[in-house]
């Protein structure tokens, strides 16, 4: 299809080009897009922004390609339409790519629009969403393309950390392409329509001679769960959008600014009764963390982030007395909280989010150490786990910390101590603080008086009770300052806002230097 010739009155030509423009593809490849479950760029827009406030930019903007009778297909705007709106009253700048034109395809012209939206979105300081849903690059246009998506890689570098940036991927997001939403904060995905990844089931047939569907390979299920690329999946294009629009809700529109605070009915000094019971006595018993976490938030309501990705920890956005805070909990229901590589990584990226965008940090602490093992060892788990380590102690937002059982070893060090810069930290009476658990360090410290003992077992038993007592209690800790109070579970809510309303207005800084080198 080539760009018609329009009216010649002013007027007339301008409602023929932006007729031309609004029909995308034209109604076939509309439908068929229809027919497949998912929406259009223009649709994903107005579900996205407020009704209303979307301006768009470089509307008739199209390709300059010649070769391979490019000259004669044109449409405007070129398979990508961009622009800035409102979200609840906040601008954003968005690009949705449509595959109706080229399977949106990108080509130099297409690349440059998004780039336009990006610079501006770096100097008015507010959040970029990205709607992909395209083939890959233009191949008609050969280098071209592959320099529009470098010129792209290099903007989401450039603002990430200033402002807010989230990829929805609601249909092919394939080869390099897939790099631009890598490098945003977060990537959502549409189930059964979208998929991602470097090389195609057909690439990977030919090369080492496995078969895998498309779905498999890079479906909204494997990056959730397998790869822990994708943070969110939804059943379709209306749901992601929705979910894209909460995640925001928690953001600032940049690093200059704090989060945008809501309202609650929720009273921000409520006690919690049930949380005296919620935690076991038995250490080997486990819970739901996340109980723990909805029972002390506005309204008990938690937004997970990554909840099929190593789900022996938990990350998410919630608020306390309006303001919201990123949540990192062990899990003890998974691995028994167990910190593994995956896990560190997930948790480390997250703490680094909050912390360039200025949300307290709230950690929940239940942890019997770091995951034993060959595959861990030989996986990295030394930088892996120094990833988490060194995103809590670089952070320099508000920091609490609530330890409810667990804390051994390096992990206990490791998940918000007093000793990497966390403010505020309590613990509940049922916490262990320690080394290693009762049972490990006594056969260590008491192997010999135990193998002489007359009854091993009692002997053993004695030790376990006072090994306990003297060193995985709270009270040892909270006697040499690492614990500022040993709490009554009921009054974990109202202890969590009072610090953060002390914090609020906390200052502090790193040593200057170009960048950190946090082990990668």
């Amino acid at each position: 299809m080539s760009v018609s010739n329009p009216p010649q009155t002013p007027l007339a030509r301008l409602d023929s080009f932006n007729a031309q423009a609004l029909e995308g593809g034209g109604a076939d490849r509309i439908k068929k897009q229809h027919e497949g479950g998912k929406l259009t760029a223009r649709e994903r827009i107005d579900l996205l922004l407020d009704p209303g406030t979307f301006l768009e930019l470089d509307r008739f903007v199209t390709h300059r390609a010649t070769d391979f009778g490019m000259a004669d297909q044109k449409f405007l705007g070129d398979g990508v339409v961009t622009g800035h709106g409102l979200v609840d009253g906040r601008k954003v700048f968005v690009f949705a790519q449509d595959f109706t034109v080229f399977g949106g395809s990108l080509s130099g012209a297409y690349a440059q629009k998004i780039c336009k939206v990006m610079d501006l979105a770096l100097k008015v300081g507010a959040p970029v969403i990205g709607l992909n849903d395209s083939g890959g690059a233009r191949i008609q246009e050969g280098v071209e393309s592959l320099a529009g998506y470098a010129e792209i890689f290099l903007r989401n570098t450039l603002a990430s950390g200033c402002i807010p940036q989230i990829s929805a991927i609601m249909g092919p997001c394939a080869g390099g392409a897939v790099y631009s939403p890598a490098i945003t904060d977060f990537i959502l995905m549409v189930e059964g329509t979208s998929y991602m990844f470097i090389t195609g089931p057909e690439v990977i047939k030919a090369v080492t001679h496995e078969e895998v569907t498309k779905e498999d390979l890079g479906g909204a299920s494997a990056h959730a769960s397998k790869s822990g690329v994708c943070h969110l999946t939804s059943p379709d294009d209306k749901t992601c959008i929705a979910q894209v629009r909460e995640m925001l809700s928690y953001m600032p529109s940049n690093n200059q600014e704090d989060p945008p605070f809501k309202a609650t009915q929720d009273p921000p000094l409520r006690e919690v009764p049930e949380l005296d019971t919620m935690i076991p006595a038995e250490s080997n018993r486990p819970y739901d963390v996340k109980d723990v976490v909805r029972a002390v938030v506005d309204d008990g309501h938690l937004f997970e982030i990554a909840e099929a990705y190593a789900a022996n920890i938990v990350v998410g956005f919630a608020r306390i007395g309006g303001k919201a805070i990123g949540v990192v909990a062990n899990q003890p229901q998974v691995l028994a909280g167990v910190l593994d590589i995956d896990a560190s990584m997930k948790a480390a990226r997250f703490v680094r989010f909050c912390d360039c965008f200025n949300i307290p940090l709230v950690t929940f602490v239940d942890v019997p150490g770091f995951l034993p093992g060959t595959a861990q060892e030989y996986g990295g788990i030394i930088k892996h786990g120094a990833k988490l380590l060194f995103a809590f102690a670089e952070a320099t937002v508000p920091k609490v910390t609530v330890v409810l059982r667990k804390a051994y070893g390096g992990a206990y060090d490791v998940m918000a101590s007093k000793h990497i810069r966390a403010d505020m930290n309590f613990a509940f009476p049922t916490a262990e603080i320690a080394v290693m658990g009762a049972e490990g360090a006594v056969n260590i410290i008491r192997k010999s008086e135990i193998a002489k003992a007359a009854d091993p077992n009692k002997t053993r038993s004695e030790f376990v009770a006072d090994y306990k007592e003297k060193f995985a209690s709270p009270y040892k800790a909270a006697e040499l300052g690492f614990i500022d109070e040993v709490i009554y579970p009921r009054t974990l809510r109202a202890r969590l806002h009072r610090s953060l309303e002390l914090l609020k207005d906390k200052r502090d800084t790193n040593p200057p230097k170009k960048h950190t080198n946090i082990p990668l």
